[in-house]
């Protein structure tokens, strides 16, 4: 062999510890991960057992604040559902009605822990239609109030209500998006201006309806207490719905490769879901409307979301309006689209829990925000039409959320 050859090295073998070192170096981790937790509680004991390093921080007065939950109104009787939000625990000692001392019972004690509920119910001989306020006292003398703007029995779980509610979901998200979907055949015949301007109008559409929920979410944090965190809520619900739908939109495009069709089809089923979640939003409104016997303010909000939710069907038709798809695909965009208010009239007209309402209107936004953002990044920006009739996307937009403000006009 020539003295020049290169004399080849076989790589050293790999090394396995044995299952001893193994257990050994876990326990190593898992020590090193309780080792901080168990100087932070330290830390914090002797932060408590110094009474605050010595600053004396407890309040020279209790801090105490109740949230009021939904009011049950019976025939005869009162019903006030509420939790205690303060950092200690909280007796009721008295109830007055419109300024009048009145008895109550309450369940499972006038002590409520932190966080805990009771059930304060009044053998109260109310007038439907009168306005009340009922105020309650502590037993360190901070009173705690709620109004009854208009009395009215409130309704109660039935058969009945659950077909009531259902019935009122279709009216207000099935129906009115089946028939906007109708335009589909109009659709096929418009040229690309034209469907740049109504892609450019759903952009618009979905951006105003996440305006408009995450502002209706606001709205109730102001009835919220300050240990739920309203708007820490609303921005999980934003962001964490964005993020899971735009890894759901990552995943189908690396796992499947899609014909143009398909990609448009997915993004119809996209935008239907992220309507729907804001139809959701729509029937906890209005459910809640009925449930607390505005009958009137019930029925103005159906009519108006009627109207609203007609360009709600346009926007999830309009990515496929080339394609020829079946029936079958156009109703479940469709159920998908609408169905969900059947089920928020379901929860808002039978469940009060003002931390979830805000949930459920923050996932809404961030659904359509993020759906909105897709439209544009696959069917705008990215398209010839646009570099040629760019005004026609500004004037789209512009369209779909003065048409949902006009049709908003109706319902606020």
């Amino acid at each position: 062999m020539p003295s020049s050859a290169v004399r080849r090295v076989d790589p050293e073998p790999e090394t396995t510890l044995p299952p001893a070192a193994g257990k050994s170096s876990r326990l190593r981790t898992i020590v090193a991960l309780v080792i901080p937790l168990i100087l932070l509680a330290a830390v914090i004991a002797v932060f408590v057992r110094t009474n605050g390093a010595g600053l004396n921080v407890t309040p020279p007065a209790p801090i105490e604040t109740v949230q009021f939950g939904r009011t049950i109104l019976r025939p005869g009787e009162i019903e006030l559902h509420l939790r205690n939000t303060s950092p200690e625990a909280i007796t009721l000692a008295q109830v007055n009605i419109n300024d009048a001392i009145w008895p109550y019972t309450i369940s499972p004690s006038p002590t409520i822990p932190r966080l805990g509920s009771v059930v304060l119910t009044l053998a109260y001989p109310w007038v439907h239609g009168e306005a009340y306020e009922i105020s309650l006292l502590s037993s360190s003398s901070i009173p705690f109030s709620v109004s009854i703007p208009v009395a009215a029995v409130t309704t109660r779980v039935s058969s009945g209500t659950l077909l009531s509610f259902t019935l009122i979901g279709l009216y207000v998200g099935v129906i009115p998006i089946i028939l906007g979907m109708l335009w589909l055949p109009i659709l096929k015949r418009m040229g690309a201006g034209a469907m740049l301007f109504l892609m450019s109008a759903t952009v618009g559409l979905l951006v105003f309806l996440g305006i408009d929920a995450t502002t209706e979410a606001l709205e109730l944090t102001r009835d919220l207490s300050g240990t739920f965190q309203g708007v820490g809520i609303i921005g999980i619900g934003i962001v964490g719905t964005w993020l899971l739908l735009d890894a759901i939109g990552r995943q189908q495009r690396g796992g499947v490769d899609r014909t143009g069709a398909g990609q448009r089809l997915s993004l119809a089923t996209v935008i239907a879901i992220g309507i729907g979640l804001h139809n959701f939003g729509e029937g906890l409104a209005i459910g809640a409307a009925f449930a607390v016997g505005a009958a009137a303010l019930g029925t103005f909000l159906v009519v108006g979301f009627i109207i609203q939710n007609i360009t709600e069907g346009l926007g999830i038709i309009v990515p496929i309006a080339k394609d020829s798809p079946s029936l079958r695909k156009l109703a479940w965009l469709g159920l998908i689209g609408g169905a969900p208010a059947i089920l928020g009239a379901w929860v808002g007209g039978l469940v009060h829990s003002p931390p979830l309402s805000i949930l459920f209107l923050a996932i809404g936004a961030g659904a359509v925000f993020q759906v909105a953002f897709e439209i544009a990044r696959k069917m705008i920006w990215g398209g010839a039409a646009l570099q040629k009739r760019p005004l026609f996307a500004f004037g789209g937009v512009l369209a779909g959320m003065l048409v949902l403000y006009v049709t908003g006009l109706a319902i606020k």
